[in-house]
């Protein structure tokens, strides 16, 4: 079959991100082209005001703008754009929504967090088959800006939960207050518990920024590197380590940590603290990280026959 090239937008609460990929639906495999993230912050303000800022919208929309040429450069067949936790919160979702259809010329699904759960396992789990020692069922956790999803699976989904923990929420509520932090984590989880078996995983598999840029942390690396930290496994006591080192810095010295990116270092001492909490509460002793996480599910799931009916395609 002839390789599919699609794009993939996945605007969440921190961040937005493309990825452009050649896609072979024949052995699964996802060429990359072009993967790229900024942050933009889209959901500044949004747990206080449900609304989305002026100042946020058009850091995103100028972001898309970027993205729509590379999109173009690239003569992407499909483009899927998903759109989470802080545009499924914000009372102007409207205002979002007409301008992206506006830069991109497609419309971007606020999707539900079940659906964001799924993709992201999608993403995470295509290609673990096989590696050593990482067996299913696999508890795949997603730590967003906004919320967190827990996905439970093996070769398919079987429990799905999207809660309202993530870097920025959690900074902007509590600051940076860590007993509050921890006591609405702990609710969180508690309320994930009732719908995941959080502890009846064999493989503990965390995405996004966060994750990556603990494990980054912990690996000592002197620059961040997506393919030293790609499958990399972090022992929980680690994880404390860099947690304890996180919460006692100060912004300074978390700016001066090599692998972080400067849009979140007010936002990952926080993270972090979600992190170590899932960790905790899984009874995993090790992390599995995963640098493929709902972009890829968004870019397999515009693919030929999986794509989604009426996903819109570009010209």
């Amino acid at each position: 079959m002839t390789l599919q090239r699609v794009a993939a937008i996945d605007c969440g609460t921190n961040s937005i991100r493309l990825l452009v990929a050649d896609l072979d639906p024949d052995t699964g495999e996802l060429h990359d082209l072009d993967r790229r993230m900024t942050i933009v912050r889209l959901g500044q303000g949004v747990d206080r005001t449900g609304r989305l800022a002026p100042e946020a919208l058009e850091r995103t929309f100028a972001a898309c703008r970027d993205y729509a040429a590379v999109i173009a450069g690239h003569g992407a067949q499909r483009l899927r754009f998903v759109a989470t936790s802080a545009s499924r919160d914000a009372e102007n979702r409207d205002e979002f929504v007409s301008g992206v259809r506006a830069i991109l010329g497609v419309e971007p699904e606020v999707i539900s967090g079940d659906e964001e759960a799924q993709l992201s396992f999608t993403g995470a789990t295509r290609e673990l088959k096989g590696e050593d020692g990482l067996t299913p069922p696999y508890l795949v956790f997603d730590l967003g800006g906004g919320s967190t999803e827990f996905v439970l699976g093996s070769d398919r989904v079987e429990a799905a939960r999207s809660v309202d923990i993530g870097c920025v929420r959690m900074t902007e509520r509590h600051g940076g207050d860590t007993i509050a932090m921890r006591a609405d984590i702990k609710a969180a989880l508690d309320l994930a518990a009732a719908t995941v078996p959080l502890t009846s995983a064999a493989t503990l598999v965390g995405l996004a920024g966060t994750v990556t840029t603990v494990a980054g942390i912990a690996l000592g690396l002197p620059a961040y590197d997506s393919a030293a930290i790609h499958h990399s496994r972090i022992p929980l006591a680690k994880v404390r380590e860099v947690t304890a080192m996180l919460l006692a810095s100060t912004p300074e010295e978390r700016a001066a940590i090599p692998v972080m990116h400067p849009g979140r270092v007010d936002v990952i001492a926080a993270g972090a603290l979600v992190l170590l909490a899932v960790m905790e509460r899984s009874g995993a002793s090790e992390l599995v990280v995963s640098e493929h996480d709902i972009l890829d599910g968004i870019a397999w799931s515009a693919a030929g026959e999986t794509a989604r009916e009426g996903a819109p395609e570009t010209s």
